[in-house]
């Protein structure tokens, strides 16, 4: 999440016209996050969440985005979901971009990330893609490996500026996975993006821990090998601070993955592969929108550094055991 575009409260007001949610009262920018511009919409009726769709989203990906939504919460999947207009539209126009509202989910994401932090993402994870495999519409993952060397090569002039020999690096990774990335695991319907801010969680007073309360930011959902998924959660949930990597946790979110939907053989051989791959596809964008987000943007830039040091952390290991799997 984060603000690219203003909007103007005559526009604004014309805009919730189209919806049965009372009237705007509030509008406040939300700065997380780095793909769209994101509002907190307060009306006399309740809260919302108010999405400009920038440049990288594509407009003719959105009614996959705004399905998928719709398609998992009606199997039990605590997701937002789009507000239909009166109309029974759920996309139109705003300050010259698509534009949606969605409901509020209630909770915080975990700044300080647990084993049950991680073994309740696991479970949800699985129970995702269990529910996402009737989903009838189908989206190519377009940050997978195909699309890799697209990244690499716009940022391979500039690279060095973050860091010495970065650019050479990349190359040499991207060359290793483009000739052993595996084509013969299980392809469903996955997030691509679960990130510990795109996972709330609610205090239960009762037990005294926190149960995740909701999944959100589907705007990189796609169909993919389901392992994938995983393999993006090792790289954002498993690190500690100091880089190093916390194999308790990973065991833990697998596990409880695993009691939800079974992992193949295939799957486990290659999660070290799938992990340095989603190690690589992050330290990608985060390069590229490291040197091209626009001045002045309300918009925190992420390290790509970190999946830098993560990279070499999967390039390390020889086998599934590094991440608690036998």
């Amino acid at each position: 999440m984060a603000v690219y575009t203003e909007v103007a409260d005559e526009e604004l007001d014309a805009f919730i016209a189209c919806y049965d949610i009372g009237e705007a009262s509030s509008l406040k920018g939300i700065a997380e996050g780095v793909e769209n511009s994101n509002y907190l919409l307060q009306t006399d009726r309740g809260v919302y969440i108010l999405t400009l769709y920038e440049k990288r989203t594509k407009a003719e990906d959105l009614p996959f985005f705004l399905g998928l939504m719709d398609h998992l919460a009606a199997r039990g999947i605590e997701c937002p979901t789009p507000v239909h207009g009166r109309d029974g539209l759920a996309l139109r126009p705003l300050s010259g971009k698509p534009a949606a509202i969605v409901t509020f989910l209630q909770g915080r994401w975990p700044r300080h990330v647990t084993m049950r932090h991680c073994a309740e993402l696991g479970r949800a994870m699985a129970a995702m893609h269990v529910a996402g495999a009737d989903f009838p519409q189908w989206r190519a993952n377009s940050l997978s490996v195909e699309g890799w060397r697209s990244l690499a090569e716009a940022v391979a002039g500039q690279a060095g500026q973050i860091y010495s020999g970065l650019g050479e690096t990349i190359a040499r990774e991207l060359k290793h996975l483009e000739r052993n990335w595996p084509g013969d695991l299980p392809v469903g319907l996955i997030h691509a993006d679960l990130f510990p801010d795109n996972v709330f969680f609610l205090h239960d007073r009762s037990s005294r821990v926190e149960r995740l309360s909701g999944l959100i930011d589907f705007y990189f959902a796609c169909n993919d090998m389901l392992a994938y998924d995983l393999a993006i959660c090792l790289n954002a949930w498993c690190f500690e601070s100091d880089g190093s990597f916390n194999v308790t946790k990973a065991r833990a979110m697998i596990a409880a993955y695993r009691q939800v939907r079974p992992l193949t053989a295939n799957e486990i051989d290659a999660l070290p592969l799938l992990a340095r791959g989603a190690a690589l596809r992050f330290l990608l964008t985060r390069t590229f929108d490291w040197l091209n987000t626009p001045e002045g943007a309300l918009v925190k830039r992420k390290d790509p550094m970190e999946y830098l040091r993560k990279l070499r952390f999967h390039q390390s290991i020889t086998g599934p055991g590094a991440y608690g799997l036998e």
